[in-house]
């Protein structure tokens, strides 16, 4: 059978001498694994559109099981990411986690479209690396399934405050008078900026503006929140943090 549909593409893995094993994300059939022939050689017609992080409208034929790429039509590489090792290495965290939450044989629109969404927010810095990291992860989260309670405290109902403590383990939230245990601490600008972050459009997920150093503190509690749900390490993100850490020494 054939199918075609457009997908972004999470990962690539080398297969004999020229081919490629792709991890494909799609819209109406969730997670694909596909073959694509020929790829890794100079003259290859398929090669630009079946590039790492690149979103294309692919030809597939399915045959016991397994899908091959017949053809394929980039829609957007995103090439100013292969301008950035930072930035690139992020794409990579960014796709890697799509690769872990979604499904083979299940709709993923709403995480496709937020892949690519932050994607594209980052090839063209509409927001900094940090809000896109952030953002990303709290709403794949909600997308997942583990959004977190932050319309009030848990305990009391209070909405309003200047800190409170988010608990990973129930995804609820609670005031500093509250909670009396460990947590994720938020002060009143990230708070906001979580609220705004898992509430708005898609296409205005980053339509928001923190201080630098809100920033930083915004990405620590998204980053915490999200490795706590999945419950396993990431590879791309011990790379990117390595990076930054580079960075850091450098400035």
């Amino acid at each position: 059978m054939f199918l075609t549909t457009r997908g972004l593409v999470l990962r690539e893995a080398k297969y004999k001498e020229s081919d490629k094993i792709l991890t494909i994300l799609t819209a109406e059939e969730g997670k694909i694994t596909a073959k694509a022939r020929g790829v890794a050689r100079t003259r290859s017609k398929l090669s630009a559109a079946t590039q790492l992080y690149g979103y294309s409208e692919f030809t597939l034929f399915g045959n016991r099981g397994m899908w091959t790429v017949n053809e394929a039509e980039s829609i957007e590489a995103f090439r100013p990411l292969r301008e950035d090792i930072k930035r690139l290495a992020l794409a990579g965290y960014i796709c890697e986690l799509l690769e872990a939450v979604s499904d083979e044989d299940c709709p993923e629109p709403e995480m496709l479209q937020l892949g690519l969404n932050s994607l594209y927010a980052l090839a063209n810095k509409l927001a900094t690396r940090d809000v896109v990291k952030a953002v990303f992860e709290l709403r794949l989260m909600c997308i997942a399934g583990y959004r977190p309670e932050l319309e009030a405290c848990a305990a009391c109902g209070r909405e309003d405050m200047d800190e409170g403590v988010l608990v990973p383990e129930h995804g609820e939230l609670y005031c500093g008078e509250c909670r009396r245990g460990g947590g994720l601490k938020v002060d009143r600008a990230v708070l906001s900026a979580m609220r705004y972050i898992i509430n708005a459009e898609p296409k205005k997920i980053f339509a928001f503006e923190l201080d630098g150093a809100a920033e930083e503190r915004l990405a620590s509690v998204c980053e915490a929140y999200a490795l706590f749900e999945l419950d396993r390490p990431f590879r791309s993100l011990d790379y990117y943090k390595n990076l930054r850490e580079t960075e850091d020494d450098a400035i």
